[in-house]
Formats: C-alpha cells, sequence, structure tokens
C-alpha cells in the first residue's frame, strides 16, 4: 500500500527536522519554504545549509513553493511556524479535510488563546491535532531518539496523526488533553528565558533546580486552571519539555535569557538568537491570562518585567528572592 504524502508548512529548524522525520521511512513529503528561490535552494542542495548544515534529506523528500499542489496531494498536514505566522496561517486552511498538526508552542498576547484553541476555531476537532514535547530540531534532523505528546480532541485522531511519523527514532505517545500540552509547551519557554539569565548570572545548579521546580508549579497552577489536566503537565509536553528548555544548549529561550544577563538589551538578545524566541511573545500573554484568572506566577511575571526593561537581569533575582517564605 502506498504510503500518503504529508505536506509540511515552515523550512526553518523545527520544520526541516520533522519533515526529515516523515520521510525516512519512504513516505512523500513535500516541505513547502517561504521563497521559490528559498525552495529550489534546499532541493538542489538536499539539505537545509542555514538552519541544519551537512545534515542530508531523505530521498524522498521535496522541497517546493506551490501550496495548492502540495495540500491537494497531502493525507496530513504539518505546521511548523512561528506561532504568529500559523495564526495567520491558518484561516486558508479552513475546510481542510485531513489531519492538521500544529508544532509551535505559544499564547497569543492579543486575544490570550492557547493554541489548541486557534487550531480549533479553525481546523475543527475532527482534524486538529498538537505535536509537543522535548525535542531539540537538530537531535531530530541527526535521528537522535526523540520522545513526545501528540495530542487530539479524541485518542483515534491523536494515534491516526501519530501514524504518520514513521521513524523508530522519533516515539510519540497520544493524548487527548490539548489544553494541557498547549499550556505545557507555551509556558515553558518562559521560564526557560528565566534559567538562561540565571545561567548568564552564573548562579549556579542549585538556582536552576530551583527555577524547573516552581516553573513546573506555576505553568500546572495556570494550565489546570485553564482545563488541563495535572498529570499532562508531569508528562514530556510538560515538565520534560521544561527540563530540556530549561538547561539544553540547543535552547532559544534560554539562549536569550543569558544575553539579557550579559547586559544585552530585549532587540540585541532577539538578533543574537537569531531566530524567533516564543517566550518572549508568550510571557505579556501569560501574565495577562494570570492576572484575569488570579494565580500568582512570580517567575513568569519577572521574566515579563525584564522583557519590557522596567527592571534589570539582578533585580529579578532580588525580587524572587525576597518573596515571603511559605509552605511549599
Amino acid at each position: 500500500m502506498r504510503q500518503r504524502s504529508v505536506c509540511v508548512f515552515g523550512a526553518g529548524s523545527w520544520g526541516t527536522a520533522l519533515a526529515m522525520v516523515l520521510a525516512r521511512q519512504g513516505r512523500p513529503v513535500t516541505l513547502l519554504a517561504r521563497t521559490p528561490q528559498i525552495a529550489e535552494e534546499m532541493q538542489q542542495r538536499r539539505e537545509n545549509t542555514k538552519y541544519l548544515p551537512a545534515i542530508r534529506f531523505p530521498n524522498s523528500l521535496i522541497v517546493q513553493h506551490n501550496i495548492p499542489a502540495a495540500l491537494e496531494q497531502a493525507g496530513a498536514v504539518v505546521l511548523a511556524l512561528p506561532c504568529s505566522a500559523t495564526i495567520d496561517l491558518l484561516p486558508s486552511l479552513t475546510g481542510v479535510n485531513k489531519p492538521v498538526i500544529a508544532a509551535c508552542k505559544g499564547l497569543n498576547p492579543k486575544n490570550l488563546e492557547r493554541m489548541d484553541e486557534t487550531l480549533l476555531h479553525h481546523i475543527g476537532a475532527e482534524y486538529a491535532a498538537l505535536l509537543s514535547g522535548p525535542s531539540f530540531a537538530a537531535e531530530v534532523a541527526q535521528g537522535m531518539p526523540t520522545a513526545i505528546t501528540m495530542a487530539a480532541s479524541s485518542e483515534k485522531l491523536a494515534r491516526h496523526a501519530a501514524s504518520f511519523f514513521e521513524d523508530p527514532s522519533f516515539r510519540i505517545y497520544t493524548s487527548s488533553d490539548m489544553t494541557g500540552v498547549a499550556m505545557g509547551g507555551a509556558l515553558k519557554n518562559i521560564i526557560a528565558i528565566a534559567a538562561g539569565v540565571a545561567e548568564g548570572l552564573n548562579l549556579g545548579h542549585n538556582t536552576a533546580a530551583a527555577l524547573i521546580t516552581r516553573g513546573i508549579y506555576e505553568i500546572s497552577r495556570l494550565a489546570v486552571a485553564c482545563g488541563g489536566k495535572p498529570e499532562t503537565l508531569s508528562g514530556l509536553s510538560g515538565l520534560g519539555d521544561l527540563v530540556l528548555t530549561c538547561t539544553g544548549s540547543l535552547s532559544r529561550n534560554r539562549k536569550m535569557g543569558m544575553a539579557l544577563a550579559s547586559g544585552m538589551d530585549v532587540n540585541a538578545a532577539r538578533m543574537h538568537v537569531g531566530q524567533v524566541v516564543e517566550g518572549e511573545r508568550s510571557a505579556l500573554a501569560a501574565c495577562r491570562l494570570a492576572k484575569n484568572m488570579g494565580i500568582d506566577m512570580p517567575i513568569t511575571q519577572g521574566v515579563q518585567a525584564l522583557l519590557s526593561g522596567k527592571v534589570s537581569p539582578q533585580q529579578v533575582v532580588q525580587t524572587l528572592l525576597a518573596r515571603p517564605e511559605k509552605n511549599e
């Protein structure tokens, strides 16, 4: 039986890595680049020289810019774009009668929507799915073992969406808790910025452990208040992703925190990272959402104050340490 093709939007590091996973067992995959010029260059070179150099594409992976043709032929669609670009694209996918898998993590600061809410609004529960978990693109592209979560409104849909990924090194666990998976993926990026600040200030391993532990507590409180399940936040898409993003040297959010700790302002830190830092965008939304729901999130609030230029990295640390002692 011929494998159904998959169309992947986003030829950055994450989209390219996912396209390679999908294509490794011979499945036809179309990776859609932003411009015809980028598509032609990647197709000719058979690698993403900008983000994942020297990692060759599987033979069944093609790169192009023809969106209508790719969509028509695909059995599933993967959105591996920054959240803002995904939000802009989704209206054009309304009515697509095939799984649409969003592989991005963030909160919308304009309307405070989670990615699952936005996806369900445009795609509907019958076809919408989320892919999230601890997964650096470079390691996924190299075929290093990775475990990740596919969430959908039903276990049946989650399993169907997961079935397109046949690489044995890319293990997918399924979930029907789209809210918990979406919140874990969005909020861990904010805590990772704080972890990067701590690393940049040379505050040591004790501080990193404290940030991760208290960070998952913050994430869980807000996620559960929004309807997520506690067990989801202790799994791959919650704690697992948080640990990776707070400790891994490939983390964009952690890298931005380190840049801020070195004295760079937000614009300079953003340029230093060189790619979209979703935690920056999600921090404001998380603070507003937490305020609306009466939930205290001191680490998240500290990160937002730092990003808005109201305090220095040192002042964020001092504010957190000065909080009254209380029962854990």
